[in-house]
């Protein structure tokens, strides 16, 4: 295992980490899974230099596009849930309440 692949795991780990224990407001959380996307962007860009093929992939344009909506999503649903509920605590928001 090289140290790319060491720092990649390690990002990616932390960040699902953070996502399990951190849990108490919602922008945390959205900000773990958009460094969890920014960690997999990145090792799939690295893929092709790594593998030494001169063609370059769609996958990191994909991977970048789905974390952009992603984002959008994750952003309107914390602005919709602080307008209704006054807060992005995490504790406050139930779903058998919907």
């Amino acid at each position: 295992m090289t140290l790319l692949h060491l720092c990649f795991y390690s990002a990616f780990t932390l960040s699902s980490l953070g996502l399990a224990f951190h849990r108490t407001h919602l922008i945390s959380a959205l900000l773990c899974l958009e460094s969890m996307m920014l960690s997999m962007y990145i090792a799939l860009a690295m893929w092709p230099i790594q593998m030494q093929t001169p063609s370059s992939t769609l996958l990191p344009i994909l991977m970048l596009v789905f974390s952009a909506c992603e984002a959008g999503t994750g952003l309107a649903l914390l602005v919709a849930s602080t307008r209704t509920h006054g807060s992005d605590h995490l504790h406050n928001f139930n779903l058998l309440k919907c």
